[in-house]
């Protein structure tokens, strides 16, 4: 019997173009990272974060020490002025009116109102030690919040605890009135009583020795007048805030 061969096994050509597509490369041989000294990590971060040094100008030196002299003395003046205030304690000047007169009063037709009115405007400093100048004086007369009259006074000064009487002649002259205030006008007459309003608006200059500031002060008269003939002042409630 002969011997057993085995038969080759067939060999399968596989075409160039239906190879596969994945290629296999050697790994590449990773690099030992390279170490650095901890010194030299020191003094690179040093030398980063420390930026190079100039030196500051003298003139911006000279500014900020000017500026922060003048600072200090700003606050030493107004801690020195608040102290003088506490102390003294200014008060405001004060506006009144000792006697008034209503010498004619009258409506033309339909409401045109005609009057003459004269008043004593007594300004007064309550101040001991404060001189005061008047700087700006408007007076004004109202009748039922309508403006009738206006007029300015000259300037003046008052020395401390000082009193200064005016004599005030204010004339309406065809100023038309709305029909409700020209109908309480009328009742007013009847009940022998009008009203009148007068409002000042001073412009005051105070000193104290080498100390000088300046305020507005509005001072306001109700009073209540008898009607013509007679026309005296009946009563009278004055006021003045800053």
């Amino acid at each position: 019997m002969p011997p057993f061969t085995p038969s080759p096994q067939p060999i399968h050509m596989v075409p160039q173009n239906l190879q596969s597509p994945y290629r296999f490369q050697p790994l590449k041989q990773a690099t030992k990272p390279t170490m650095v000294p901890p010194s030299e990590i020191d003094y690179r971060s040093r030398k980063q974060l420390l930026q190079p040094h100039h030196r500051t100008d003298p003139l911006v030196w000279c500014y900020g020490i000017l500026c922060f002299v003048f600072s200090l003395l700003l606050i030493l003046a107004g801690i020195t002025t608040l102290i003088i205030f506490l102390a003294i304690k200014p008060r405001n000047p004060l506006f009144d009116t000792a006697n008034a007169s209503l010498n004619s009063i009258y409506l033309d037709s339909p409401a045109y109102f005609n009057g003459d009115f004269t008043f004593l405007a007594n300004f007064s400093n309550p101040n001991q030690k404060i001189y005061i100048v008047y700087q700006y004086i408007s007076l004004e007369l109202y009748l039922n919040d309508k403006l009738i009259s206006a007029q300015a006074l000259r300037p003046f000064a008052q020395n401390s605890r000082e009193s200064t009487i005016q004599a005030v002649h204010m004339v309406s002259s065809q100023v038309l009135l709305p029909s409700d205030v020209a109908v309480r006008l009328q009742d007013q007459v009847r009940r022998n009583r009008v009203l009148y309003e007068i409002r000042g608006t001073f412009k005051v200059r105070a000193s104290l020795g080498f100390m000088h500031f300046t305020y507005w002060v509005y001072g306001t008269c109700e009073i209540e007048m008898a009607a013509p003939p007679s026309g005296v002042l009946l009563a009278r409630s004055c006021r003045t805030k800053q």
